[in-house]
């Protein structure tokens, strides 16, 4: 195996087949020893960590396959932490896709004039560059468009996707006795253009509330395989 990329959270490897593998670390977000999804720096690490987030992608991505939309998941190896996936290209540098079920985070600290917190969304569907010094910029289709990143044609199969997968989740976590507020995904494409959803689907992608009260990623992890 050959590296080609060491992450945050995982590193890649080039699989002889032409595909990659992806080693979960225990290492996550945050800063000053506290664990925070939403940071771009390695803050503590967390043993079994790249375990949990490795069973809840597989559990997501099957059923995901499973209803007939595209990812890269191939395969999965609990013993070694890893994950087979098909070669996929990024869109431009980098890109996150979040899906908003109800009004919180990012979302109210730019729109709180004009909406309450909690309040529920329409599967409202916002992209943003990776990029840590910038913050993550949000653009527009528009944007995507001009700047050469996604054709109009991707960015709705992308859109509906997005919306599509995030019901899958929003249901597993229903059916738990919790609700998903909002999700966030990477996507890729393959040499024909084709969009896939890539990376991993883990309690730390997501925001996920009991009763009204927020739930810490690994707690989430620990009560969605209870």
């Amino acid at each position: 195996m050959k590296l080609v990329y060491t992450g945050k959270t995982k590193n890649v490897y080039e699989l002889e087949n032409g595909h990659y593998l992806l080693k979960f670390k225990d290492d996550v977000t945050g800063a000053d020893g506290v664990f925070d999804p939403g940071m771009n720096q390695v803050g503590l690490t967390i043993e079994g960590v790249g375990d949990v987030n490795l069973r809840m992608s597989i559990y997501f991505f099957e059923k995901i396959n499973a209803a007939g939309i595209r990812t890269h998941f191939v395969s999965a190896d609990l013993n070694n932490t890893t994950m087979e996936v098909l070669p996929a290209k990024v869109f431009g540098k980098g890109l996150e896709v979040i899906c908003r079920l109800r009004a919180v985070g990012s979302f109210l600290r730019r729109y709180g004039d004009y909406v309450e917190e909690a309040a529920v969304l329409p599967s409202y569907v916002e992209m943003t560059f990776k990029n840590d010094e910038k913050g993550d910029p949000l653009v527009t289709r528009d944007g995507l468009e001009v700047l050469g990143v996604m054709t109009p044609e991707q960015y709705e199969t992308i859109k509906t996707m997005t919306q599509q997968i995030t019901k899958i989740v929003a249901d597993e976590m229903a059916a738990r006795g919790m609700e998903l507020y909002d999700i966030k995904f990477e996507y890729g494409y393959d040499a024909n253009g084709e969009v896939m959803l890539i990376d991993e689907i883990a309690s730390g992608n997501m925001r996920v509330y009991k009763d009204g009260e927020y739930i810490q990623p690994m707690t989430l992890s620990e009560l969605f395989f209870k």
